[in-house]
């Protein structure tokens, strides 16, 4: 039998958010088999370190920041929450593995995951799905390395931690403590079984074009690798980049043609890419642009391959709000019992997202708590967002993720 809880508490002050997670989880009896944590970035780590340490001694715990803090089935918990989702689930199994993030992202995620299963008690199984929470920058590396184990066979999900502003104070929670740069996985063996979804709010706008040069960032100076992925979009169809995408939004990013930050801009307007067809439904995975360079490169938070064929996308307050709720349905559907047998939930809502959806942001908690039938959830807020699209493992942004847990 599994059983969820969810906790949220919100003060600017760590000590007493502390003080409220306590007194409602006094309510717990025994030691549960797993934790969630995410709280807002101003709060105060070490505290919270030594708070899980004491009250869940010996239990697997995976979390960190999330944009403006986090949500649950009691509503949008605001700037300075702290959520946490309690699992019990004594005929389950459950790991966590965390690693600094290196030169080599997906050695590292392999070192992760078997660091995981060693905790489970299942070294060498295949997991029911594996979640995972990190730095953002190295996903799609991370999931080749964690495929190279598991292929697609096992469904990774999972989120990149986040700030509030964009200014690298993410930071990632296991059991060895606090990382800024690092990757968290937890393996989830669940008796009662695990749905999953993984959407974007977006549609085609009609615009198109073919990737014709990328720049790789990398550490070192390597500078440009042609015929390669990277975040930097040199040009499409031969253009400089950020002219193409401005010329296909009508203008949206004109006053900073010349450089300069657009996440604002760019949430409703994202870019995105075929990733196959369920009958006759294309489905896309969404690619966030993030800033504008030097000579028109657009820099975006994901991998992009020359010779792709990049689509102009478009959104709404609307879509994103109801979005989450569907995503939480399919979900919970996909449950081996279907949604009577749910016990609750997990939600990976984009922090771009998020930032546009804005004063609606407490119609997508109840939109997930109604698809949830009101049971207990826990979302946190990321700079990227991973699951399985079309059966293949993959990182996109201004997507979101739900698992649900069955009885």
């Amino acid at each position: 039998m599994v059983a969820l809880r969810s906790f949220v508490s919100s003060a600017n002050d760590t000590a007493s958010a502390l003080s409220q997670l306590s007194d409602k989880l006094s309510a717990i009896d025994g030691r549960p088999s797993f934790v969630y944590a995410f709280y807002d970035e101003t709060h105060d780590d070490a505290q919270i370190v030594r708070f899980l340490e004491t009250r869940f001694s010996g239990v697997p715990v995976l979390g960190g920041t999330s944009c403006g803090g986090t949500m649950s089935q009691i509503g949008l918990g605001g700037a300075g929450s702290i959520g946490l989702l309690v699992i019990d689930d004594p005929d389950g199994d459950y790991g966590v593995g965390a690693v600094t993030l290196g030169d080599s992202p997906s050695k590292d995620a392999e070192r992760a995951l078997h660091a995981a299963l060693d905790d489970a008690g299942c070294p060498g199984e295949l997991p029911e799905l594996i979640w995972i929470y990190q730095a953002p920058g190295q996903e799609e590396q991370v999931i080749a390395g964690l495929r190279r184990i598991v292929g697609d066979r096992c469904p990774i999900i999972g989120g990149s931690s986040a700030d509030n502003e964009v200014a690298g104070r993410w930071r990632q929670l296991s059991p060895a403590g606090v990382m800024t740069n690092g990757l968290v996985v937890a393996v989830l063996f669940s008796s009662g079984g695990i749905g999953f979804a993984f959407q974007g709010g977006y549609e085609p706008a009609g615009a198109s074009g073919v990737v014709t040069k990328v720049a790789y960032s990398a550490d070192g100076g390597r500078g440009i690798v042609t015929q390669a992925s990277g975040r930097r979009i040199v040009s499409i169809d031969g253009e400089p980049a950020a002219q193409v995408y401005n010329r296909w939004t009508g203008g949206i990013i004109k006053d900073k043609l010349s450089g300069g930050n657009i996440l604002m801009e760019t949430s409703m307007h994202p870019l995105g890419i075929d990733a196959g067809k369920i009958g006759e439904v294309t489905h896309y995975l969404v690619i966030h642009p993030e800033q504008v360079l030097d000579d028109g490169v657009l820099s975006t938070f994901a991998d992009i391959e020359e010779g792709m064929s990049l689509y102009s996308m478009r959104g709404d307050k609307a879509r994103l709000v109801d979005r989450a709720g569907k995503v939480a349905a399919a979900a919970a559907a996909a449950l081996p019992g279907g949604t009577e047998g749910l016990a609750g939930g997990l939600v990976v809502y984009c922090a771009g997202c998020r930032i546009a959806v804005a004063d609606q942001m407490e119609k997508v908690s109840s939109a997930v708590s109604e698809s949830f039938n009101g049971l207990p959830f826990i979302g946190c807020f990321t700079f990227g967002e991973q699951g399985r699209v079309l059966d293949r493992n993959a990182h996109g942004n201004l997507m979101i993720s739900a698992i649900a847990f069955g009885r």
